[in-house]
């Protein structure tokens, strides 16, 4: 049976089993494509509006955009997510993304804003993926997108190693004793303030950071940025994970959130999946920190801190209370589920 085929026999097996009970695609279908694919094997996918992409099969981001329905969808992960910085890039000049990889959210935002002249500064450590980055820039005639193998960090001083694997590795920081020549998992760390200081750009306007961990360093050392005034400081949205981030005093009075607020933002949770999943005409949910269900296993999830609350009247965006911002396939009270 050839790949594709192979894929539609599965997402067909996942509809005649489906059972509210039982993650069917975790503990069933999953483990038989990933017996199928090596993680070297590269694939192709496009998505609505003719983005092409090649990525290694190496995480869950890779087979669920594979299983994805329709087979043409209109993003590669976190549907909610996809559509907020679409939303956000409307009027974007320059936005910088951390943890690129290779290019799910950032060809996305470039293709968005290059009619305007837009660039999308990209940070992706990961050197395989990095170079997959680059590939698929090219690949899409994006000359807008620039790719750089360094860690955000607060400092410039910094050097690196991923740990764990592709997607789901986290950086710790070494001493020159520690390096290795050639080591592929090393990396420099860079701050946003320097990055933007040397390269000579205006200020952001956005700002997507998904760096398992560092987000409140790359913050810390973004300061400048995040001091300007409402109409120029740029909007960001952050991955916060229980492992990394300390909600056991409520989400609100966690250090990142705190740090933030010291800045004039406003803080807000966004409900989203973490796979591919057709959310076309739903709105994008948000939660007040104070007000999310946050119970369960660590989990993660993506924030949105905008100065200007204005930036968030808009019909597609949605206040809710009092559920989780991790939205779930195979939970569905609803505290997991999408509120319409």
């Amino acid at each position: 049976m050839d790949q594709q085929k192979l894929i539609e026999a599965i997402k067909q097996m996942e509809l005649r089993l489906h059972r509210d009970d039982i993650h069917i695609r975790e503990d069933i279908t999953a483990p038989i494509l990933d017996a199928a694919l090596d993680e070297d094997t590269i694939m192709r996918k496009e998505i609505s509006g003719g983005l092409v992409f090649d990525f290694y099969y190496r995480t869950k981001i890779a087979r669920d955009f594979l299983l994805a329905t329709p087979d043409c969808p209109d993003h590669v992960w976190e549907p909610q997510t996809t559509k907020l910085l679409k939303m956000l890039s409307r009027q974007a000049r320059h936005v910088l993304i951390g943890g690129a990889y290779f290019g799910d959210q950032a060809l996305i935002v470039a293709k968005e804003i290059l009619p305007a002249g837009g660039i999308v500064h990209c940070f992706e450590p990961n050197k395989a993926q990095f170079r997959m980055l680059q590939h698929n820039a090219e690949l899409n005639g994006l000359g807008n997108v620039r790719a750089s193998r360094l860690g955000l960090w607060n400092n410039d001083e910094g050097t690196m190693r991923l740990i764990g694997n592709d997607s789901f590795a986290h950086a710790e920081l070494i001493t020159d004793a520690d390096a290795e020549p050639d080591d592929p998992t090393l990396f420099q760390t860079i701050s946003i303030d320097s990055y933007v200081r040397k390269q000579g750009i205006p200020p952001l306007d956005l700002i997507l950071l998904d760096i398992e961990g560092l987000e409140y360093a790359a913050l810390q050392g973004a300061a400048s940025q995040l001091d300007l005034p409402a109409d120029e400081a740029p909007n960001i949205i952050f991955e916060v994970h229980r492992n990394y981030v300390d909600w056991s005093n409520g989400l609100e009075h966690s250090d990142i959130i705190q740090y933030l607020k010291s800045f004039g933002y406003h803080i807000f949770a966004l409900r989203d999946y973490n796979t591919n999943i057709d959310m076309t005409g739903k709105p994008v949910e948000i939660i007040p920190p104070e007000r999310c269900y946050l119970d369960g296993p660590p989990h993660g999830f993506n924030m949105i801190a905008v100065k200007d609350l204005s930036i968030l009247n808009d019909p597609q965006i949605k206040m809710c209370y009092d559920v989780s911002p991790k939205l779930l396939t195979h939970k569905k009270n609803y505290l997991h589920q999408p509120t319409e």
